[in-house]
């Protein structure tokens, strides 16, 4: 594919998002359909966010992914959200609609599907959720459409309680005593996190896994690396194990059929993705 004068141009803008395996996993995408576009990162600090969404109206760019800092901090620069944007809170991808430049949230569907991929049905659980961030909120919003009963940890309480009110959870503080109260009854746990994550990859969340029933699943949405050490002591103790590749392209293919219209192809992405991994 060579680039030209309709070459169409989408992208991730992020802070730091050097590291971000969107750019492979997308111009893959695009190669494997035949598609004259191209995706780029646009490392972007939080003061210039404003003026990088102008550059998107500006320069008729097709269509943006957000990842941190900037998935809540987006909301007010858009003409409207889709309606999971809106009750998540968080906004990760940006496309047009009529004229109009709409925020939507491909996190929590492309979680859903990474869930079941792996085959777990999580509809009816209770599962402890890591953190609170914007990657927290999506998968909050995504396990309660499923029925699910959720149990927020934080390290900041005050933030846990809003996302708790949100999706009619209960919280408690993110340490070893709490957790261990509760592991006894979880069915799965899902890091939000960013322990674990290069180049901390010897953080990780204070789970005594000797609490933790042998039926758990654990999923961490970390994929530098993508064995976090969350993921090797759960694996060591024989339970179910879910890496963030899967949530990683499946939120991917989302957005980039928002933008062009055309099924994803999954295989061409998640080889490109596991490539630059290694």
């Amino acid at each position: 594919m060579s680039l030209d004068a309709f070459t169409q141009l989408a992208g991730v803008v992020g802070y730091p998002v050097r590291h971000s395996l969107s750019p492979a996993m997308h111009n893959a995408a695009f190669r494997a359909l035949g598609l004259n576009w191209v995706y780029l990162a646009f490392e972007t600090p939080p003061e210039s966010l404003p003026r990088a969404v102008d550059g998107m109206r500006g320069l008729g760019i097709r269509g943006l992914n957000l990842t941190v800092p900037h998935k809540e901090a987006v909301i007010p620069l858009l003409d409207s959200l889709t309606a999971p944007a809106q009750q998540i809170g968080a906004v990760n991808t940006l496309f047009w609609e009529k004229g109009q430049l709409l925020g939507d949230n491909t996190d929590a569907e492309g979680f859903l599907r990474a869930l079941r991929e792996s085959g777990v049905e999580p509809a009816g659980q209770t599962v402890l959720i890591l953190g609170a961030g914007g990657a927290a909120r999506a998968v909050a919003y995504a396990l309660a459409h499923t029925g699910c009963t959720l149990i927020l940890a934080n390290r900041t309480p005050a933030r846990a309680d809003a996302l708790a009110q949100a999706f009619g959870a209960h919280t408690l503080a993110m340490h070893r005593d709490p957790l261990r109260a509760v592991l006894p009854s979880v069915d799965g746990i899902v890091n939000c996190t960013t322990l674990g994550m290069t180049p901390n990859a010897e953080t990780a969340p204070p789970i005594d896994w000797d609490a933790v029933p042998e039926t758990v699943w654990v999923c961490d949405l970390v994929y530098r690396p993508l064995q976090t050490r969350m993921l090797r002591e759960a694996s060591m103790r024989g339970l179910k194990t879910i890496d963030g590749l899967g949530m990683l392209v499946h939120q991917g293919a989302l957005a980039f059929e928002r933008w062009t219209g055309q099924p994803a192809p999954l295989e061409a992405m998640r080889a490109a993705a596991e490539a630059q991994l290694k």
